[in-house]
């Protein structure tokens, strides 16, 4: 084996890697985060667990990315420890698919139909249609298949360049020697676990054995003790991915570990106990590809057979090993805050949507604290104060996390769909969090009227009570607006604020005649002001999310060119529905004098 043949395998490696990489990629963005939805809703029944794990990996092509978003579920609390014991071991069953297809380039045989099954023979036609798909197509799906089928075919053409410059290798006598040295059990399988470990993957560790087997120098008793380590060592990613995780997440980790730990002991015990005895004869023989997956799937699949009764000892094995107590966080972090796991972050579609769930939270915690403030208008209390404080602290920490993340999540490879919602996730949670200021405000008012025993007239009470209704009516419609994505409820927020800005107007009006009658105090003048002042941002916040909204589903429309449109003379919904909150919320038309 010469340079160019060293290079050639390096470079073979290298293609093999990015094209299970950017084909796994592909499977993610065309499901658009159903897969993590999936393993989300998972029943509490073992087997549909791992049957479920299974496919779940064996879709997106690596058992090390499933168990990673288990352990992201676990520690965002989304998952128990004892549902994510069946999704892990059929993480490891799924896998085995990669080496199944991967097999495929050890076919050997003249007849046509059969060579149609080759690597070399239809991965050229699926790079064709894949690059056609990259393109020369718009459609974002299509994209994905393209770039499915051109991974594929980069994986397959970087194994067959594996496989061809790792063949002279079979001459050489030293090389031999070292396989043969993999026959003992215990190092072969730190040698695959070692691999897997380095490389991160068991089916890219498992795929590099296969182009090594095509050398011809690879026999079943050199092979098994490797492939038994692969196992092992795929448990690298989610250890890696658990450390400052809470402990049921590190339990996760460990679950994964324990279960190919105690699956690998329980074989090689067994195996070699029987091989003392009977001597297998095979283990002499060259192995081939479908050797190898063969192998790798009886191995899987029994594994998951003989450990499954005994999922509820797994976890407690791991409860065992993670023994240290965690310090009692605020209930919305371990809820809610968790939900934004870094572990989420590859997985863009699905953290856009965890982000969209955690900033739906948000926004009711804005409401909570916008409605709780207006009460104290009317009913004041130290413990309300207290709480409107608290809400508000809650709604800036939501801000800070969700900002943080989204601005993370943005960094990443996102589809056309996800940056746009991103984008609207990041104007409404600068609302929202406008919105719990002025929350703040109202209750600093709420208490200075309460320090300062003013009394409004029976006329300006029934005025702030009618305006009152139209800011709950306002933000209420908003924030349902946001939480369904319903554009028809947002459209209903435009002709609603232009008619809190019309009882604005009347109210700043009726005040300066009652302050000149002398109706009205100079102290009660500044509070109403500040008071109206307050309500009328709320309705422009509002506004805004409805806004983003009808932006985010109608193709970005501009904002000043969606309102100078809706409130066009012609445009009759409008025209109807600020009607009907004009007469909803008007004022009564006796003025003191």
């Amino acid at each position: 084996m010469d340079f160019f043949n060293v290079v050639t395998m390096i470079g073979g490696l290298a293609l093999f890697l990015y094209g299970m990489n950017a084909m796994g990629n592909g499977l993610e963005q065309l499901a658009g985060g159903k897969l993590e939805k999936l393993l989300e809703k998972l029943t509490s029944n073992p087997v549909k667990a791992v049957l479920l794990g299974a496919g779940v990996t064996a879709v997106i092509q690596s058992s090390s990315a499933t168990t990673v978003m288990v352990v992201g579920f676990v520690n965002s609390g989304i998952m128990k420890l004892t549902q994510a014991v069946g999704i892990i071991m059929g993480a490891n069953v799924g896998t085995t698919v990669t080496s199944w297809i991967l097999s495929l380039t050890g076919i050997e045989s003249n007849n046509f139909y059969i060579k149609l099954l080759k690597p070399t023979t239809f991965s050229p036609m699926l790079a064709m249609i894949g690059v056609v798909l990259l393109l020369f197509i718009k459609n974002e799906k299509k994209k994905n298949i393209g770039i499915i089928l051109t991974g594929f075919a980069i994986l397959m053409f970087g194994m067959e360049s594996m496989s061809a410059a790792v063949k002279p290798l079979a001459d050489v006598t030293e090389f031999t020697n070292i396989l043969t040295m993999f026959s003992q059990p215990l190092l072969g399988m730190m040698a695959g676990a070692l691999l897997t470990a380095i490389i991160q993957s068991s089916s890219a560790s498992v795929g590099i054995l296969q182009a090594l087997c095509l050398t011809g120098s690879l026999s079943f008793g050199t092979a098994i003790p490797i492939i038994m380590g692969q196992n092992i060592g795929t448990c690298i990613t989610a250890i890696l991915s658990s450390i400052g995780a809470n402990k049921n997440a590190k339990r996760a980790a460990l679950i994964h570990l324990y279960f190919n730990l105690i699956g690998t002991t329980i074989f090689m015990v067994l195996f070699y106990s029987v091989n003392a005895v009977f001597d297998f004869s095979f283990l002499a023989d060259k192995i081939n590809p479908i050797g190898i997956a063969v192998i790798h799937s009886c191995f899987n699949i029994a594994s998951t057979i003989v450990l499954l009764p005994f999922t509820k000892w797994l976890v407690r094995l791991a409860i065992i090993s993670v023994r240290e107590e965690e310090k009692v966080q605020d209930v919305v972090t371990q809820i809610d805050f968790q939900l934004l796991d870094t572990r989420f972050l590859d997985k863009t579609a699905y953290a856009t949507e965890q982000c969209k769930r955690v900033t739906t939270n948000m926004a009711q915690l804005t409401k909570s604290s916008l409605f709780k403030a207006i009460d104290l208008l009317e009913s004041y209390s130290e413990g309300g104060v207290k709480e409107v404080k608290q809400l508000e602290d809650r709604v800036d920490k939501y801000e800070d996390e969700l900002g943080s993340y989204l601005i993370k999540l943005s960094s990443k490879s996102l589809s056309e769909k996800d940056s746009r919602t991103i984008s609207y996730l990041l104007h409404c949670i600068g609302d929202f969090e406008r919105i719990s200021d002025h929350a703040i405000n109202i209750m600093e008012i709420a208490k200075e009227i309460q320090d300062k025993n003013l009394k409004f007239s029976n006329e300006a009470v029934v005025e702030v009570r009618i305006y009152t209704e139209a800011i709950r009516d306002i933000i209420t419609t908003a924030i349902t607006a946001f939480d369904t994505e319903d554009v028809n409820h947002a459209k209903i927020v435009e002709p609603l604020e232009e008619a809190i800005d019309n009882i604005n107007e009347s109210l700043k009006k009726r005040h300066i005649m009652r302050l000149r009658n002398g109706v009205c105090t100079i102290d009660l003048g500044f509070v109403l002001t500040d008071l109206i002042n307050n309500y009328e941002r709320i309705a422009d916040h509002c506004s805004n999310i409805a806004i983003w909204l009808i932006q985010l589903k109608e193709d970005g429309i501009e904002s000043h060119e969606y309102i100078s449109r809706i409130k066009q003379a012609d445009n009759e919904e409008f025209q109807r529905l600020y009607q009907q909150f004009k007469d909803k919320y008007q004022l009564p038309k006796k003025v003191s004098i």
